[in-house]
């Protein structure tokens, strides 16, 4: 007896550990096994809770520190993002990470034939779009994870780029942007 009870214990524990981690899953594992098992809330519901939470995070700033409405305003929302349309970048279960595609591949599946220079930005030609861009939503314009200037310099911040014109040029508050295409380029530094 105690062989079979050993053996449901360790069945019923690989059907929890299998299907537990997503919860489309656990809830179709919980509903074979359990009688009244409670029906999940709608994705939407969850979404929309995901996303009150996170503006609440961002009103609240990531470290405490209060944010002004107005100025999350100003900045910039995935289109797909504000309009809810979460299932256009989101899977419903977790084995596919919660995307529908390669995080690598995701921003290519709409963002079609982006890429239209000679020279390619090391991180888009990686397709590593989240280095620079909130995939959902920004203080600051076009998505960006920190302002204009400040994410060039998370990577070009050597004294080579601070020398000659480029002292000047941030003296006199021009972002880098002026003159560089983030993103490509026919020209070599994407020189606009």
């Amino acid at each position: 007896m105690k062989k079979r009870d050993l053996a449901i214990l360790v069945g019923f524990s690989l059907c929890v550990f299998f299907g537990g981690c997503d919860s489309v899953n656990r809830h179709k594992v919980l509903t074979t096994i359990f009688d009244g098992v409670p029906a999940p809330p709608p994705p939407g519901q969850v979404c929309e809770e995901y996303a009150q939470q996170r503006l609440a995070a961002a009103l609240a700033g990531g470290d405490g520190e209060t944010v002004n409405p107005a100025t999350l305003q100003a900045g910039s929302e995935h289109p797909p993002y504000r309009d809810k349309h979460c299932d256009d970048c989101h899977a419903r279960t977790q084995s596919s990470g919660f995307v529908t595609a390669q995080v690598e591949d995701l921003c290519f599946v709409c963002h079609k034939d982006f890429i239209k220079g000679k020279y390619v930005h090391g991180p888009v030609s990686a397709s590593a779009c989240l280095f620079c861009h909130d995939p959902h939503s920004s203080r600051n314009p076009a998505l960006l994870k920190a302002e204009k200037s400040a994410i060039c310099q998370e990577c070009h911040n050597e004294a080579r780029v601070a020398a000659g014109m480029h002292n000047m040029v941030s003296s006199r508050n021009i972002e880098c942007v002026n003159c560089h295409n983030p993103h490509y380029g026919n020209a070599p530094n994407f020189l606009k």
